[in-house]
């Protein structure tokens, strides 16, 4: 059975698609059988992985306004085992769409599509947008689990616990089996004092749900220069540079999720 995960922050720049990208690759990459849908309007996940917008003509906004089935907008990618449901500027108009339709069930929208296509994939990433609204309630509804990207600077738990009842909401009014898979601390630099008490902070209130490797050390994102050149060139950290410490990082947390599936 396919397991949905949703990239899930409020606040913009925490390495949300950045994680939602470079894991799904990993996981590709481990040959399993993966789908990315971005679900973030600002389309960087599609672009991430070397879209632009003249090389599709319907996206996720075309299938949950129902205009397209989910399988009609899948497009390849160049790693042979991940597809992606690409995204647009477009999507901005869901909100209104929502709001202004009255009917019910519009929170389960995305999960009513990604039924038609779950069997065909082991793991589907959802990259929501940087807010609380309906295309992000949609992923949480969808989902099995939710990773929550949070970077290594001030201001970090800022907002965490909004998402935290949001989360909490969902669970009990829509998605009894949402569930937190795990924090994941990003923008790392050992050499900085508020890198390294952020990661504490985490580690005191949220051990249970950081991620480990084979070695029980927590799981990282770091600041690393070939993690953030890669989205330009088009590519996942894994095929622009996968010796770099943001690639290894990212294979760590798919090989942390492949061994608790």
């Amino acid at each position: 059975m396919s397991e949905i995960i949703a990239i899930a922050n409020q606040k913009g720049g925490v390495g949300k698609t950045t994680t939602a990208v470079n894991l799904a690759a990993s996981l590709a990459a481990a040959e399993k059988r993966v789908l990315l849908v971005d679900a973030d309007p600002q389309a960087n996940a599609t672009i991430g992985l070397g879209f632009s917008r003249s090389d599709y003509e319907y996206n996720i906004y075309h299938v949950m306004i129902g205009r397209k089935a989910l399988s009609e907008v899948i497009l390849n990618t160049e790693l042979k085992t991940l597809d992606l449901v690409p995204s647009n500027i477009g999507l901005v108009g869901i909100e209104k769409a929502f709001y202004d339709d009255t009917t019910k069930g519009k929170e389960l929208i995305l999960k009513k599509k990604l039924a038609e296509v779950k069997s065909n994939y082991d793991y589907i990433i959802i990259d929501s947008p940087p807010a609380l609204g309906p295309i992000t309630v949609n992923a949480l509804s969808a989902a099995h689990s939710v990773i929550i990207p949070i970077q290594c600077e001030f201001y970090a738990l800022e907002g965490l616990a909004q998402l935290l009842n949001t989360v909490k909401l969902i669970k009990k009014t829509i998605n009894p089996k949402l569930r937190i898979k795990g924090f994941l601390p990003t923008m790392y630099s050992p050499q900085n004092n508020l890198s390294k008490q952020v990661l504490l902070d985490l580690q005191q209130h949220f051990k249970s749900k950081l991620f480990e490797d084979k070695n029980d050390a927590c799981i990282v994102i770091p600041r690393n220069i070939k993690l953030a050149e890669s989205p330009s060139f088009g590519k996942p950290i894994i095929l622009y540079d996968i010796k770099s410490k943001g690639s290894v990082a990212y294979q760590h947390l798919a090989q942390s999720i492949l061994a608790t599936a």
